[in-house]
């Protein structure tokens, strides 16, 4: 959503960074980096980059919301927040009394979520039993030490502690000064170790007001939830991150475990570290600390693929915001070999202010006040969609900016490039990648990100050799694949008045059709 709301532009000042930087190529990369995996199956990943006694950490879990199935959505998120809540050795000050008020607590929870579900429930009976799980709750907050976990890191100087969780990933990262990295080797590798799910149902609450204020409560939000739905039929993109609220209100503190228990094994997780560490010194220590996960089974592949679309969906919500235009075009995973032609069609059509989206629909008729293009939308593990959108400016309609995004994709599909279009297009993935490893975070987030997706982190750099050598024929090509109409789901808010809104919703909500 946030990438719908901001410009696809992409400054070419990224350029100058190939000055002021080390070399940033493979084999600068390959004298400096040492790939590791433990007996247990978790790989890791050691950049040593000595530019200031700092070292960073990015730890990538194989798992997302494509991992979820009906009745869990949101339930990869939902770990994400609980991987801060501590150990049995952290976050608690007894942690035998916690696990019994821990055990209360979901017994309480199962006997009110099976007494609201019981259509023939008495009313005084449920609240009872809501009543009894609350006070379980806030007895079990006696033993609670909060945030104990980030305090640590905090006072060890640590900065940017956060996570991330999205359709393809779960990622926590943060950064620490070098002297400090045995504790991070003991505070990452207890969390997966031994994380306690503590304050769990409190911590949904709070996962829910996410999704009231990210989906619910914003016309985007929820015009994309909407696409997402209707683009995917079959395949698990189509779920929101967030997960849906019948199903935020409803999975437990075991579902969690559950998803946990299956997804966090250390075969399905890297570890990227990099800054001021010797590899060689730091072997041992991973070995202590992370060698304490239990193997377990990897899980299984996916085994859902989305159906070849034969017809072309399209959705009009009615709202009184801002009016947004987008169209979604169904396209091949990354590690397709069009992938890097993809990524061409798009910068030809969206990066910077010479892009043909901005000089036509912006600068030139200034139709739109903004405009964009951008592939692996909602991941790009699987089959994703290649998405282009505009906000109308006023007195503009969704109607004019669709009329003039399908013109740009005609070109493409009727004339060849430019040379110097498809020089800058090879020049920006140059400046791109340089750009990508300007920080210790930066490169980690991409080293773990590759080594997953194509088993290999060495495809972070082929990357840019793949669009050297993407010709003007292949654009014109891919282009007259990929913009067909039955391959299209188009998604669009309509300005009406509020009292037709509330006239809408009362009648069936938004317009959803295909043909």
């Amino acid at each position: 959503m946030r990438r719908l709301v901001r410009s696809a532009a992409f400054a070419l000042g990224g350029l100058a960074l190939a000055v002021v930087l080390p070399a940033q190529d493979l084999a600068n990369f390959e004298k400096n980096l040492t790939r590791h995996t433990l007996d247990n199956g978790l790989t890791f990943l050691i950049y040593e980059r000595p530019v200031a006694p700092v070292v960073s950490f990015y730890t990538y879990v194989n798992a997302g919301s494509a991992q979820e199935v009906a009745g869990i959505t949101g339930l990869a998120h939902m770990f994400e927040h609980m991987a801060f809540k501590g150990t049995s050795r952290i976050g608690t000050t007894d942690i035998d009394s916690e696990r019994a008020a821990l055990a209360e607590i979901d017994e309480a929870y199962h006997a009110y979520d099976r007494s609201r579900r019981d259509l023939g429930a008495d009313p005084e009976e449920v609240a009872r039993l809501e009543k009894v799980w609350k006070d379980a709750r806030e007895k079990a907050t006696e033993f609670l030490t909060r945030d104990e976990f980030s305090e640590i890191i905090d006072r060890a100087g640590g900065v940017g502690l956060n996570a991330s969780t999205a359709s393809d990933k779960t990622d926590y990262f943060y950064s620490l000064p070098a002297s400090k990295v045995e504790l991070w080797a003991y505070l990452e590798s207890e969390r997966f170790l031994d994380p306690v799910l503590r304050e769990f149902y409190t911590e949904r609450d709070v996962v829910m007001e996410e999704r009231r204020l990210r989906v619910d409560s914003a016309p985007i939000g929820r015009l994309i939830e909407q696409m997402l739905a209707t683009a995917f039929i079959a395949h698990p993109y189509g779920y929101p991150t967030i997960g849906y609220m019948s199903d935020l209100e409803s999975f437990s503190r075991e579902d969690a475990q559950a998803f946990y228990d299956k997804y966090y094994v250390p075969s399905n997780m890297t570890i990227a570290i990099v800054g001021a560490v010797n590899a060689e010194e730091l072997l041992p220590m991973l070995e202590k600390y992370f060698g304490r996960l239990p193997a377990g089974d990897k899980p299984p592949a996916l085994r859902t693929v989305e159906p070849r679309q034969i017809a072309e969906r399209i959705i009009r919500m009615p709202d009184a915001a801002q009016p947004i235009y987008v169209e979604g075009y169904l396209r091949p995973e990354a590690t397709h070999p069009d992938d890097a032609v993809y990524d061409a069609i798009v910068d030809v059509l969206s990066t910077g202010r010479t892009s043909r989206l901005y000089r036509s629909l912006v600068r030139d008729r200034k139709i739109a006040a903004q405009t964009g293009a951008f592939n692996g939308f909602p991941g790009n593990k699987y089959q994703n969609l290649m998405l282009l959108f505009a906000f109308p400016t006023p007195d503009h309609s969704n109607q004019e900016v669709q009329d003039a995004i399908r013109s740009e994709i005609e070109r493409l599909k009727t004339e060849l490039i430019s040379d110097q279009e498809l020089a800058m297009v090879k020049t920006r993935a140059k400046a791109g990648l340089v750009r990508s490893l300007a920080d210790n975070t930066g490169i980690g987030r991409q080293l773990a990100a590759y080594e997953v997706l194509y088993g290999d982190w060495r495809e972070l750099f082929r990357s840019v050799d793949r669009i050297e050598l993407v010709t003007k024929e292949d654009i014109q090509r891919v282009a007259r694949e990929a913009f067909n109409p039955v391959n299209r789901t188009v998604a669009m808010i309509v300005n009406v008045e509020p009292a037709e809104i509330v006239a809408t919703d009362e009648t069936g909500g938004s317009e959803s059709s295909e043909g």
